[in-house]
C-alpha cells in the first residue's frame, strides 16, 4: 500500500505499491518520499527512476481520503511534486498502462518522462466536478500547448501516449520506448546524471518553461462559451478553462494559486459532492456484502435469449457487442425473422452514423443464431428469459428451461415486477435462478438490476456482476419485492404526477418543472416513451393485491382512450410520426378537466371537502415527485432490498435519468438534510387531496433526521 525502494546500479528504482491503480493515498505518498530522501542520501546513487506497479503507473489521487484529514496529510501531492522537482539528482518517470490525474501531475513533476505506446494519459477531474488542483493546469499547456492540454482537462477523457508523443514541439515525453521500459528508463537516468554533473546545468522543470497562445483572448472567450453550452449543470469545465488561461501570461507561482482556490472552491460544492458520490456508488455497487471478491466464477461463452421481440433483441445486442454469441429462441419463425431484422438495422443505423464499421458488424452479426426449439440451447452457460410480463407465461418458459439446459446454467429471467422466488420454484435448480432486469431500450441503457432470489448461489451472482461488467452495464443487487428498487420507487413518484394532474397541473407543468430540476424527461414523457399500456397493466394487478393503495384515474383514462404513447403516436402527448417532439394535446388536457370536475361532484355527494383546482408550484412539484423516491427508498433501505443507499442512487441516475449533478434520490435528500425533507414531508401529508399515510416518513428515515444524520 506503499512504494518499494530498490537500486540497479546506480539508479534508485522506486515503484509505487498500492494496487489496482497505484492510487496516491497517504502511504503511499509517504513511501514515494521516503524513497525520495533515501535516494538523495546516497552517495552512490546518481539517478532516481519513479515507476507503477502492475498494470499502471498512477490513476491520480485516492478519492475515498477525499475531505478527510489523510487528503491533505504531509506530504500532500503538492509537497511531493516539489521535493521530486527541486531533487538535485535527475528523477526520471518510468511510465506504463496508465497515468491520469494526480498520477499525471507526479509525472510532469520529474525532471524526464519515458513512456511506451498504448499509455492512456488524462486528467479526468471534471468528472468529479473539479479542476486539476497539483499543477496539471499550469504544467500540461507548458509541455503539450494550451489548446490541446484544454481540450483534454476540459474533457477529462484519455488520449494515448503515441498520440501525444507524435505532436510537434511537445515536451510531455521522451521518444517512446520500444523494448524494455525500466531497462531504458535506467540507462537514460544514467546518461542524464552524466550529462548533468559534466555540464554543472539545472536539470530541467516544467514549472521554467513558457505558456503561449497567439491569440490568447479570443481562444479563451470561444472556449468559454463553448463549455458554457456543454455543461450547463456544472461549474467545473468554466473553472478549467480560466485556470488554463492562467497559465499564459502570468507567473507559474500565480497560476498555481489560482488553480488552488478554484479546486477548494469546487471541493464544497454540491455538484462535486454528488459527483464523488457517483463515481464511488458505481464501484462500490460490484461490491457484495457476503459475497467474496474472490468467489468462484461461472464460464459463460454462450448465450440464450428466449424473445425476439424489442428488449430480447435489446438483450442480444449487449453480448454480441461483447463478441459473445447468441442463440435467441421464438414461437414463431416470423417473430424470429421480425427481431433479426430489427437488430440489422440498428447495427446499419450505427454504420450510416459513423460508430460502428462494417467488417464489425458483419462479425456481431454472425455471432447471432435463431431457433424455435428449446433443444437448440440446452449448452447454453446463460439463458435470459425476455417473454411478455405475466406469471404464466414465466411459469411455461422457466419449466421448459429446467428440462433442457445443461447442469450449471444459469437460468435468469428479465422480469421488471414479477416475483423472482415464485419463478424458480418452476424449476428444480433455483440454485441457479437469478433475475436480470435489463432497462429498454436494452443495447442503451448502463443500468441492469440483478435481482438476488431466496436461493440464488452466490457463485450466480458473481458471475452475474462479472458478466455485467463484460458488457458494459453498471449492475446493482436487489432483494426480491414487487418492482425490485427502481420501479417500486417510480411507482410512488408516478401516483404523486397523477394527484397534480387532479389538483391543477397540465402533464406539460409537471414535466418541465422536473425537466428543469435537471432530469432527462418528466413522468408523463417518460410514460409516453415506455408504453402507458404497461403501468395500466400493473395498475390493475395492483387494484386487486392492493385495494386501499389509491391512484388517480387520469392515466387508466388515458388508456381507455387508446393513448399508450410514442408507439400509438398518442399519449399525454400528441406525437407526428417518426419524430419524438411531445406535442401537448389539447383532448388530454380536457380528460382531465373532466375528470377534475367528475371527482368535485362526487365529492359534493360523499360530504367530503371539494378538490378546488390551484396553482402548483414548480418547488413542490418536484418535491413531491423526488420526496417519493426518497421515502420509498429509505424503507427499500430497511427493508434490505438494496444493501446500501448508494445502490439506490445508481439506480436512479443510470436507469430513470436523475440529476447526475444532484447524486441521485437518496444523496439529494442528504444535502438537503433529512430534518428538512421530513419537515417538507408533513407538509404534504396535510395535504386532503394527496396521501396522507404515504407520508408518513419511513422509520429509517425519520430516525436518520432525529439523530441529525444521513443515507450516504
Amino acid at each position: 500500500m506503499g512504494a518499494k525502494y530498490e537500486t540497479r546500479g546506480k539508479v534508485a528504482v522506486i515503484t509505487l505499491d498500492n494496487p489496482p491503480v497505484n492510487g496516491l493515498g497517504f502511504e503511499t505518498r509517504t513511501g514515494i518520499a521516503a524513497g525520495i530522501e533515501r535516494a538523495l542520501a546516497d552517495a552512490a546513487v546518481v539517478a532516481i527512476v519513479l515507476t507503477g506497479g502492475g498494470r499502471a503507473f498512477s490513476g491520480g489521487a485516492d478519492i475515498k481520503e477525499f475531505g478527510s484529514s489523510k487528503a491533505i496529510a504531509e506530504p500532500n501531492l503538492l509537497s511531493l511534486i516539489r521535493l521530486l522537482e527541486d531533487a538535485p539528482k535527475p528523477v526520471v518517470a518510468a511510465i506504463n498502462g496508465v497515468v491520469m490525474g494526480g498520477g499525471l501531475e507526479l509525472a510532469l513533476g520529474c525532471h524526464y518522462r519515458l513512456a511506451v505506446a498504448g499509455v492512456d494519459v488524462a486528467l479526468p477531474e471534471v468528472k468529479i466536478g473539479l479542476i486539476p488542483g497539483a499543477g496539471g493546469t499550469q504544467r500540461l499547456p507548458r509541455v503539450l500547448g494550451v489548446e490541446t492540454a484544454l481540450n483534454m482537462i476540459v474533457s477529462g477523457e484519455p488520449v494515448k501516449s503515441e498520440l501525444l508523443a507524435s505532436l510537434p514541439g511537445q515536451k510531455l515525453f521522451e521518444p517512446l520506448v520500444a523494448g524494455d521500459l525500466m531497462t531504458a528508463a535506467c540507462s537514460f537516468a544514467e546518461t542524464k546524471a552524466a550529462e548533468h554533473a559534466g555540464s554543472g546545468a539545472p536539470l530541467p522543470r516544467v514549472r521554467d518553461l513558457k505558456a503561449r497562445h497567439d491569440n490568447a483572448d479570443a481562444y479563451f472567450g470561444f472556449a468559454r462559451n463553448m463549455v458554457k453550452g456543454m455543461a450547463k449543470h456544472f461549474p467545473a469545465p468554466a473553472k478549467c478553462v480560466d485556470a488554463v488561461q492562467a497559465s499564459v501570461g502570468n507567473s507559474f507561482d500565480d497560476g498555481m494559486a489560482l488553480e488552488r482556490d478554484i479546486f477548494i472552491a469546487l471541493m464544497m460544492t454540491p455538484e462535486s459532492k454528488a459527483l464523488r458520490h457517483a463515481f464511488i456508488g458505481e464501484r462500490a455497487a460490484a461490491k457484495i456484502a457476503d459475497v467474496p471478491q474472490d468467489t468462484p466464477l461461472r464460464a459463460i461463452k454462450k448465450v440464450a435469449v428466449i424473445g425476439a421481440g424489442t428488449m430480447g433483441g435489446g438483450i442480444s445486442m449487449n453480448f454480441l457487442n461483447a463478441g459473445i454469441p447468441v442463440t435467441m429462441l421464438e414461437t414463431k419463425q416470423d417473430a424470429l425473422d421480425r427481431g433479426v431484422a430489427t437488430i440489422r438495422k440498428n447495427y446499419e443505423s450505427q454504420l450510416k452514423k459513423g460508430k460502428l464499421k462494417a467488417d464489425k458488424l458483419d462479425q456481431r452479426m454472425g455471432l447471432l443464431s435463431t431457433t424455435l426449439n428449446y433443444a437448440d440451447i440446452a449448452d447454453a452457460d446463460l439463458v435470459i428469459e425476455a417473454v411478455f410480463e405475466e406469471m404464466g407465461v414465466k411459469e411455461q418458459v422457466f419449466k421448459q428451461l429446467d428440462a433442457v439446459m445443461k447442469p450449471g446454467a444459469i437460468l435468469a429471467s428479465n422480469t421488471s415486477t414479477l416475483d423472482v422466488n415464485r419463478i424458480a420454484s418452476f424449476t428444480q435448480r433455483p440454485q441457479d435462478v437469478v433475475g436480470m432486469h435489463f432497462f429498454s431500450p436494452a443495447n442503451v441503457m448502463k443500468l441492469l438490476e440483478v435481482v438476488r432470489g431466496a436461493a440464488t448461489a452466490k457463485d450466480v451472482l458473481a458471475t452475474v456482476m462479472r458478466t455485467a461488467k463484460t458488457i458494459r452495464k453498471t449492475a446493482v443487487v436487489s432483494g426480491v419485492c414487487d418492482g425490485f428498487i427502481g420501479n417500486r420507487m417510480i411507482e410512488q413518484y408516478s401516483r404523486q404526477a397523477g394527484f397534480l394532474l387532479e389538483e391543477g397541473c397540465t402533464p406539460a407543468q409537471v414535466d418541465k418543472a422536473v425537466e428543469k430540476f435537471g432530469f432527462a424527461m418528466g413522468p408523463f414523457r417518460m410514460g409516453d416513451l415506455a408504453g402507458n399500456d404497461i403501468g395500466w397493466a400493473i395498475r390493475k394487478r395492483r387494484y386487486q393485491d392492493k385495494p386501499g393503495m389509491r391512484y388517480s384515474k387520469t392515466a387508466d383514462l388515458l388508456c381507455e382512450m387508446g393513448r399508450y404513447g410514442q408507439k400509438t403516436g398518442a399519449g399525454w402527448y400528441d406525437y407526428v410520426p417518426d419524430k419524438r417532439d411531445a406535442i401537448p394535446s389539447a383532448l388530454v388536457v380536457q380528460m382531465i378537466e373532466d375528470h377534475r370536475k367528475t371527482l368535485a361532484t362526487a365529492a359534493r355527494a360523499g360530504g367530503e371537502p371539494v378538490l378546488a383546482q390551484r396553482k402548483i408550484s414548480d418547488d413542490e412539484i418536484v418535491h413531491r415527485l423526488v420526496y417519493a423516491l426518497v421515502n420509498e427508498g429509505a424503507k427499500i433501505l430497511e427493508e434490505g432490498i438494496a444493501g446500501k443507499a448508494s445502490d439506490i442512487d445508481m439506480v436512479y441516475l443510470t436507469g430513470y435519468g436523475f440529476p447526475l449533478h444532484r447524486g441521485g434520490p437518496m444523496c439529494y435528500a442528504d444535502s438537503q438534510g433529512l430534518f428538512n425533507v421530513v419537515q417538507t414531508m408533513k407538509k404534504f401529508a396535510a395535504n386532503p387531496h394527496d396521501d396522507a399515510s404515504f407520508w408518513q416518513p419511513a422509520p429509517l428515515l425519520a430516525r436518520l433526521a432525529a439523530e441529525g444524520k444521513s443515507f450516504t
